[in-house]
């Protein structure tokens, strides 16, 4: 199946180490299962989930140090073939252990090295380098140390003579910063939260969600704008129409990745020139598969295609 290329970032990437204990409580030697180590970041779970549907990406990502190093050749076997940015620092770690008595999930995230002006320069002059024409660049993930809050902004600048798609999903003031208007970016993604924070008031039904996305349309926020409500699925705003996914019934196992995956279909289904309910449909499908696995091992695409075919999009 054709598509257009796709350019997915991480600005901030991890290496994602899951492992499970019979009970998590504290001032005790814990003893774990045998952990899985996973490359990580919300660019690099989009492209490893696209590449799950038989799509194609190329994740550009800052590595750095020996967690670095390991990175690079974990994407590299996963065929990804990544554009490395040399990071400042040494590529950070999380750590996800289940409760196996509660089947809670507890996550710890480290910060990442810290960045300096010089360097973010060099990686927006990186990212407009390698910008596909005509295709999709997906900024995903939180920034690291010393990253200013308008990156995204500044990146949407660098980006306003090409060709290029940006979908960004960002949150904090990197995302006020872009709903204020004036960026016209392809997609900008958000969670129900992060929707009622910009808006200043709750947001309980479906309709006051879609008026609130739609009124970024029209400030120019983004093109389309998506809010994840969580179990009551995701709504997507254009300048002339709002649809509503539903959220699959599935045995929720771990959500980890689930909003990357969400992106991940969304981003695949343009680049295979899919309209806009299928689009959503297929972003919806990806998201409630990947709630069905295991911590970070993403969708499956036999769950994926089985949630699609049952897919209920309305517009609202």
């Amino acid at each position: 199946m054709t598509q257009k290329p796709i350019l997915t970032v991480t600005l901030n990437p991890a290496l994602d180490i899951s492992t499970e204990a019979p009970e998590v409580t504290p001032e005790v030697k814990l003893r774990c299962a045998a952990p899985s180590f996973d490359p990580g970041g919300g660019g690099i779970n989009i492209s490893r989930a696209i590449a799950i549907m038989d799509g194609q990406s190329r994740p550009l990502v800052a590595l750095g140090g020996h967690t670095g190093l390991r990175m690079a050749r974990m994407l590299a076997d996963l065929g990804l073939d990544p554009i490395t940015l040399p990071a400042p620092g040494e590529t950070r770690q999380s750590v996800a252990v289940t409760d196996a008595s509660n089947n809670q999930q507890y996550r710890f995230t480290m910060p990442g090295p810290a960045w300096s002006d010089s360097f973010v320069t060099r990686s927006l002059d990186a990212i407009a380098e390698n910008a596909p024409a005509d295709g999709f660049i997906v900024l995903s993930g939180s920034n690291p140390p010393g990253v200013p809050h308008d990156y995204a902004a500044s990146l949407a600048k660098r980006l306003s003579g090409s060709a290029a798609h940006l979908f960004a999903d960002t949150s904090g003031p990197a995302l006020s910063e872009l709903a204020g208007g004036g960026y016209n970016i392809a997609l900008l993604r958000m969670d129900r939260h992060e929707a009622e924070t910009l808006a200043a008031r709750p947001l309980p039904a479906r309709a006051d969600t879609a008026a609130f996305a739609r009124s970024l349309v029209k400030a120019g926020a983004a093109q389309s704008v998506i809010v994840a409500r969580g179990s009551d699925g995701n709504i997507i705003a254009t300048e002339d129409a709002a649809w509503h996914a539903e959220a699959a019934k599935v045995e929720i196992v771990s959500k980890v990745g689930a909003g990357d995956s969400f992106l991940a279909g969304f981003t695949l289904a343009c680049a295979r020139g899919m309209n806009t309910q299928d689009a959503l449909g297929l972003a919806a499908a990806m998201a409630s598969a990947a709630c069905m696995t295991q911590a970070t091992a993403l969708c499956r695409r036999a769950d994926v295609e089985k949630l699609f075919s049952e897919r209920v999009i309305t517009q609202l």
